[in-house]
């Protein structure tokens, strides 16, 4: 079955990517049983629909490279997972509640220690000046 698996999806894939090839214009630089196989794809597509006749191409495919890998026999039938329906997670965006201001620097009910104030800039340059003279005057 790991055979099979890996066939199935090497057909899907060099299967697309030849069709792209084909559609521009480089189909001349195919492998020739890559060519034979987009020529049967355009037989196919003259007489079914391009679902069907895309479907019969990989099948083709599939089957060659089954038996290219080693695989026995007739190759099992590997039917592609069918999609699971996509679960709609967008949430609205919603704007979040404003937050309530204060009024007063200090308010009332609170502790006098509650609220830090900033140090002002001075001072903690002053505080930076006293320590450079201090290591400065330390090593002499």
């Amino acid at each position: 079955m790991l055979i099979a698996r890996r066939a199935d999806t090497r057909a899907r894939a060099d299967f697309a990517t030849w069709k792209m090839m084909a559609k521009l214009n480089g189909s001349s630089a195919l492998p020739p049983e890559a060519q034979e196989f987009l020529a049967s794809y355009k037989n196919l597509l003259a007489r079914m629909s391009e679902g069907e006749a895309t479907e019969a191409t990989i099948g083709a495919i599939y089957r060659a490279y089954y038996a290219e890998m080693g695989g026995a026999g007739a190759p099992p039938d590997v039917r592609p997972r069918p999609a699971e329906p996509a679960a709609d997670n967008v949430t609205a965006f919603r704007r979040p509640a404003p937050k309530p201001k204060t009024t007063s620097f200090f308010r009332a009910g609170t502790a006098a220690g509650a609220q830090k104030r900033p140090l002002p800039v001075a001072l903690i340059f002053a505080c930076l000046v006293v320590v450079y003279v201090g290591i400065r005057l330390y090593w002499r």
